[in-house]
């Protein structure tokens, strides 16, 4: 499938700006929500990883799911770190770019699997 391999990419390079701006999260002493964004949006591409070995179609699918879920959740995180002040509009947007793809890719994925048989 040729969207799992730009997914895969995209997600891991979403994973380390998300990495580093955890780390400038920790200079600035913000903990709580820092752990939230790191956990969440390292989840994205941990799952499609585990796609790959999915037993049967549905588990695929599912970890699909679950990866569109962890980008939903970034997004929350990511709003709330700019609003509240934490993250700059320069960070905020580059990333909020970076999460926005990878909903619009995970969606596509996800209906071109649910929609081919087999």
């Amino acid at each position: 499938m040729a969207n799992k391999n730009i997914l895969k990419e995209k997600s891991f390079q979403f994973s380390l700006s998300v990495i580093q701006v955890y780390k400038d999260l920790i200079e600035k002493k913000e903990f709580v929500m820092s752990k939230q964004l790191l956990r969440s949006g390292t989840s994205i591409g941990a799952s499609i990883c585990e796609s790959e070995f999915a037993v049967s179609k549905p588990d695929f699918i599912n970890k699909f799911h679950i990866s569109l879920k962890e980008a939903n959740e970034t997004r929350y995180w990511l709003e709330l770190l700019f609003h509240s002040s934490y993250l700059s509009k320069e960070n905020f947007d580059k990333l909020y770019f970076e999460c926005e793809e990878l909903i619009r890719l995970l969606v596509s994925s996800l209906k071109t699997l649910k929609e081919t048989k087999s």
